[in-house]
């Protein structure tokens, strides 16, 4: 398929091959044997056109790379201002244990929901105005490249396709991953390269199948992937004994673990195969959009390393610490040119909370998921959690 940009220097060069033949047709005599003064002086209509077609290609290419492939052209603010229009954020998300599902009332609760919720208070100041949108793996990029909703976070990792194939553009990693292996503790496997010849469930639309693919040929061994349309049908293939194992990202693997009926019968291998970066995507074409994005996930985790949460954040109203009070907005000036309140860092973390609550209440120890916060942990805990500054 060619792109915008190819199309438009195949119309540059077919408009330029007619205009040079047509200047070719009936050249004269005398303009081959004598060329005025006023020739010279003077840019032939060949030259005009030639120089006419180039700008209008160059417009064509500009406007036509603004848009994903296969989505809506997104110009520049063009998403804020449906946001703002509609009184909420349309947030794509995946149903999960841990990361989005609704209670008894309708009230989705999660890690990612969290995250989005954030961005509601930072636009709106207050949580409740987003719309939750659930998608499958497999549905989640058309999703957002048709404009049904204004970002994923849903457990997408950062790829270089999906980044310049796709044109979609990433935020800040919120949760660091790897590619995992959860099995019937019955199987007495304790390492993945035991899995030798083993039937492994994977969930179609994701890198799973090509990780696999990867690892088997490291280390000289072979799978038999089975492609299930989504996470239940997998669930259902390991406990009836179709699958030996089932793939996916670790903190996936968790919530997969809580979906058996007797789970604590099933184990997490404690091997990671892949580098699996977890972060919210928006479509490409809105700068904007895109830093608003970028620093409403990243005020969680600056709250944690300023030692601010919700419980305590009132007290730091009379500061004279200069980080923390740009950060909390009683120095305004670090929103400048985004149109958000000069307290919106103040809002998101006194109503959701810094990185490590939402980690915690959702994901952490006490949780059915009982995830160890790891490489998530901030980098002076020997994490790889960091956000650059807020000034």
């Amino acid at each position: 398929m060619y792109t915008p940009a190819i199309k438009s220097r195949f119309l540059v060069a077919a408009l330029l091959g007619m205009t040079n033949l047509s200047s070719r047709a009936k050249p004269s005599l005398s303009s081959r044997a004598k060329p005025s003064l006023s020739s010279r002086a003077k840019p032939s209509l060949s030259s005009r056109a030639k120089r006419g077609i180039c700008f209008y290609a160059l417009l064509v290419t500009t406007a036509c790379s603004n848009g994903a492939p296969g989505g809506p052209a997104t110009r520049q603010g063009s998403t804020l201002a449906s946001i703002r229009a509609r009184g909420a954020v349309k947030c794509g998300i995946t149903q999960g244990a841990g990361f989005a599902t609704p209670d008894d009332s309708g009230h989705w609760r999660g890690f990612d929901v969290d995250f989005c919720r954030a961005l509601a208070v930072a636009l709106f100041n207050d949580p409740n105005k987003v719309q939750f949108v659930p998608f499958t793996q497999q549905q989640r990029f058309s999703g957002l490249q048709s404009g049904e909703v204004d970002l994923l976070a849903n457990g997408t990792s950062i790829t270089s396709s999906r980044a310049l194939e796709r044109n979609f553009h990433f935020g800040p990693v919120y949760l660091y991953d790897g590619q995992g292996f959860l099995t019937p503790k019955s199987s007495k496997v304790e390492r993945a390269a035991q899995l030798n010849g083993a039937t492994v469930c994977v969930q179609q639309g994701t890198t799973t199948e090509l990780n696999l693919t990867d690892f088997a040929r490291r280390n000289s061994i072979s799978f038999k992937p089975v492609v299930m349309e989504d996470l239940r049908a997998a669930v259902g293939a390991l406990a009836g004994g179709r699958c030996d194992a089932i793939s996916q990202d670790g903190a996936g693997l968790a919530t997969t673990r809580t979906m058996l009926r007797n789970p604590n019968d099933y184990v997490v291998l404690p091997d990671r195969i892949s580098k699996e970066p977890i972060a919210p995507v928006v479509r490409f074409g809105d700068d904007q959009w895109l830093e608003i994005v970028n620093w409403v996930f990243r005020a969680p985790v600056q709250a944690e390393e300023l030692g601010i949460d919700a419980k305590n954040i009132a007290g730091f109203s009379g500061t004279s610490d200069p980080t923390i009070r740009r950060f909390l907005g009683f120095e305004p000036g670090i929103s400048n040119g985004f149109g958000l309140d000069a307290k919106w860092p103040y809002n998101v973390i006194s109503t959701i909370g810094n990185y490590g609550e939402i980690f915690e209440r959702n994901l952490g120890p006490s949780t059915p998921l009982g995830m160890d916060r790891g490489l998530n942990k901030l980098w002076t805990n020997g994490g790889l959690m960091y956000s650059p500054p807020f000034r």
